[in-house]
């Protein structure tokens, strides 16, 4: 009798168990959770590739001015400031008035 009990109770358990992970496994492949569990690896991957494109800057900054005091050039070079640059200026053919030539096209052949 305590056999047949054992046995029909580990039946029950294993049933329960195995029916808790089927369900458990249907439920994450609904098309609700593969769309949330496809954003989140969207969101994480587009983290890592911000993560990794801020290291590139930083690298490439710091390589940068390795190279610029390697070559002597991180230093502003003596000499006279840099002057501003003259006021734009009009075209003198952009402010006179065309008008027609006084010969027209007959009369030059």
């Amino acid at each position: 009798m305590f056999r047949r009990t054992f046995w029909f109770t580990t039946g029950v358990a294993a049933g329960v168990w195995a029916t808790t992970k089927v369900n458990r496994k249907l439920a994450k492949l609904t098309p609700e959770s593969l769309a949330l569990q496809a954003a989140d690896r969207a969101v994480i991957a587009g983290r890592k590739v911000k993560l990794f494109a801020l290291d590139v800057r930083d690298g490439m900054a710091h390589r940068e001015e390795a190279l610029k005091d390697a070559l002597g050039l991180s230093a502003a070079p003596p000499g006279p400031e840099p002057r501003a640059l003259p006021e734009q200026r009009r075209l003198v053919a952009l402010e006179q008035h065309h008008t027609h030539h006084p010969f027209t096209r007959k009369e030059d052949h």
